[in-house]
């Protein structure tokens, strides 16, 4: 589904991500760890294209999408969240969902007024996936205060439930577990494993490695913009180069 080629990103004489190839199937289940500035939030953007790459290739089912807007992305299927939640504030959580739904016809002035059945029947489809939505992410009894007073975790699960109103194949996950408690972490890993299971691909970066190591089913492993290796997650904990990049000690 998605193919990383050689891709690189530079800051002057700093290297941030250093010519990294990898791919992801259909249906995969992936975590991406290393140290604080490996390059891992570079490397996200760089695949939704909010930053442009100095060299190499993003492949999307076999199309070269290197230099797509992050918004054309999104509609092919190719979505992300970010480290913190970008909900709109002073809108509620139902108005937050609502928004994030693609194809609204009463957006235009043509429509809304030449055909106007439509967007009605429109918008009661729109309430119905906003409720269900809503129920999915546990968030139902919260549907009418502002986002801005939810708490760090129901933010997480706010811009999590926006982000599958768009109907991604792909999610690219920003630290989802980050600041979450672990109650609510064990929630955000069944929604997750649930979305997976109904088809939806993931690639997720955190740092919670007990949580991700539960959740995933393969593990790349970046370090000083590179990938420093890959396999499942025993096989990776298990790797020495792992323990002295990235957990800071040897086995």
């Amino acid at each position: 589904m998605l193919g990383v080629r050689n891709i690189s990103k530079r800051y002057g004489g700093f290297v941030a991500v250093d010519s990294v190839s990898f791919s992801v199937a259909a249906g995969d289940l992936v975590g991406l760890i290393g140290p604080n500035g490996a390059g891992k939030s570079t490397l996200f953007s760089l695949l939704s294209g909010f930053i442009a790459s100095d060299d190499g290739h993003v492949d999307w089912q076999g199309s070269d999408i290197t230099t797509l807007a992050p918004e054309r992305r999104a509609r092919l299927g190719l979505a992300r969240t970010f480290q913190t939640p970008q909900e709109f504030a002073r809108m509620t959580v139902r108005e937050n969902l609502a928004v994030a739904a693609p194809g609204n016809p009463g957006e235009g002035i043509t429509a809304l007024y030449l055909r106007s059945g439509l967007v009605r029947r429109h918008e009661k489809a729109l309430r119905e996936k906003v409720d269900a939505m809503l129920k999915t992410i546990g968030l139902t009894p919260k549907a009418e205060v502002t986002a801005g007073s939810l708490s760090g975790g129901q933010r997480k699960l706010l811009e999590f439930g926006r982000l599958l109103m768009t109907g991604p194949r792909l999610v690219l996950l920003d630290e989802p577990f980050a600041g979450v408690n672990p109650v609510l972490i064990e929630e955000l890993s069944q929604l997750i494993r649930r979305q997976n299971e109904a088809g939806v691909t993931f690639l997720i970066v955190e740092h919670n490695l007990d949580a991700l190591m539960r959740l995933v089913r393969f593990v790349h492993v970046m370090d000083r913009g590179r990938i420093l290796t890959s396999g499942e997650p025993e096989q990776v904990l298990a790797d020495a180069a792992v323990h002295e990049a990235y957990l800071g000690g040897s086995l």
